[in-house]
């Protein structure tokens, strides 16, 4: 018998043995500003890595472009301690977040990490932060009404099961005690909130004062404040819509608060501008304008047998600018947009919603023609008040004049107390119909909303 030869009793060897593959770790070439610079490894977008440190510890971090044979990343913390050669380490497994009942209560970070000191989160489950688009055929339509708690919501701006909504404002006029009030008197099973890029004392203010603890037991509170890094603010606006899907996903119908959209625009333009991407309007680049439909069309309803996703979103009108880029944009993609007024609330009129300035594009699919009908009536005698109300004031003015503008100066002390609302008062659908009822009482028809 012939004897093997060396190269074929090596090879038969080599395939009896198991040579776990080797791993490849890049090399920290430079940082700038918060982009980080790094060669010798190959990731993908959106890819985490860690970067270690020569005092031990990691920093991680996740990509955001490349250019040849280097990568740009961007840190979910502040890049402090980093030298020329760290080890760039890739992070292969899967993004995973908890959810489950358990959330309900709790305040986490982007990462889905506990900020409320409570422990771990002891979760039922855990899914990939990226969630399913569902085929827009397949969505059941908006045809249910959703008592959000606000008499001038559901009377004259009905919000439907599964709408998205932006609600426009300034600084100061009152938005988060709005969203608050929202949170705790809605008629959704759940709420999630997603304080993204504001000041660190107001997440505890909202917490303790907007939602109190009622408003707490049934709320998933989710905050990338404004110290953030730009990546942890994307994130946790990713994660607060993943965690709301996952609960629509369960038959439930979920109202989500995200505040502000104009901070996840302004995160996705820092890291599209540390990247070399270049500016377009205003100083955003084209990315942000591609980026805002991509977050805003995980909301909506579910398919058939699942639950819905009502989404309230606040846009910051710079100088209470209307036509804000962001402003602009946000208003082209969402279903209905809400107006807060400066001047009302310098007025003292809470909350200050501009009634003639919003608009609710689902509300004849959710409402009867009677409901329409009341609601057309009051805007038309509360704008022919704002028109004459300077007039009126200065004594030019003469009653008799014109029976409409005598009815609307008569009416308008009972019209703004129904738009006028307490922080501890609330108003479910029925009641706040009641109220515009009673402004018209010889309108007494079927004023129920429509049922699907």
């Amino acid at each position: 018998m012939k004897e093997a030869s060396l190269s074929d009793r090596l090879q038969s060897a080599g395939k009896k043995m198991h040579v776990p593959a080797g791993k490849v770790y890049g090399r920290l070439q430079r940082v700038k500003g918060l982009c980080l610079e790094a060669s010798g490894c190959r990731l993908s977008t959106g890819q985490r890595c860690l970067i270690e440190r020569q005092d031990g510890s990691a920093l991680e971090a996740e990509v955001v472009g490349f250019e040849g044979g280097r990568l740009f990343l961007m840190p979910l913390e502040q890049p402090a301690n980093l030298s020329s050669g760290d080890w760039v380490r890739p992070i292969h497994t899967d993004t995973r977040i908890p959810v489950g009942e358990n959330l309900l209560g709790r305040v986490i970070d982007g990462v889905g990490r506990p900020l409320d000191g409570k422990g771990p989160l002891d979760a039922d489950d855990s899914t990939s932060l990226e969630g399913e688009s569902i085929n827009p055929l397949k969505r059941r339509p908006i045809a249910e009404p959703l008592n959000v708690g606000i008499r001038a919501i559901n009377s004259l701006l009905t919000v439907g099961k599964g709408q998205r909504l932006g609600l426009f404002a300034g600084s100061g006029v009152g938005k988060s005690v709005l969203l608050g009030m929202m949170t705790r008197y809605t008629s959704a099973e759940i709420t999630v909130v997603g304080l993204v890029g504001e000041r660190g004392r107001e997440v505890q203010e909202f917490i303790e004062h907007s939602l109190g603890k009622e408003g707490m037991k049934r709320a998933v509170v989710i905050a990338a404040p404004a110290d953030s890094s730009p990546v942890m603010r994307l994130r946790a606006s990713r994660l607060c819509h993943r965690i709301a899907e996952y609960f629509r996903d369960q038959g439930r119908d979920v109202l989500l608060l995200m505040d502000s959209l104009t901070r996840f625009a302004q995160a996705q333009r820092e890291v599209a501008l540390a990247v070399g991407e270049p500016p377009a309007t205003k100083g955003y680049p084209p990315s942000v304008f591609s980026l805002l439909p991509t977050l805003v069309e995980r909301a909506g309803n579910g398919e058939n047998g699942q639950g819905s996703m009502t989404a309230f979103y606040t846009v910051l009108s710079e100088g209470d600018d209307q036509q804000d880029p962001i402003a602009d944009s946000a208003r082209a993609i969402l279903d209905g947009h809400f107006v807060l007024s400066r001047e009302l609330a310098e007025s003292g009129h809470y909350p200050a919603i501009d009634v003639e300035q919003s608009i609710s594009r689902v509300m004849t699919q959710v409402t009867s023609d009677e409901h329409q009908k009341l609601a057309r009536q009051f805007r038309q005698t509360l704008a022919r008040y704002n028109k004459n109300s300077e007039m009126v004031a200065l004594g030019a003015y003469r009653k008799g004049t014109d029976p409409m503008i005598d009815q609307s100066i008569q009416m308008y002390p009972a019209m703004a107390g129904l738009l006028q609302q307490g922080i501890h008062e609330a108003a479910d659908f029925q009641q706040s119909l009641d109220s515009l009822q009673n402004l018209w009482p010889n309108v007494r028809r079927d004023t129920r909303p429509v049922q699907s």
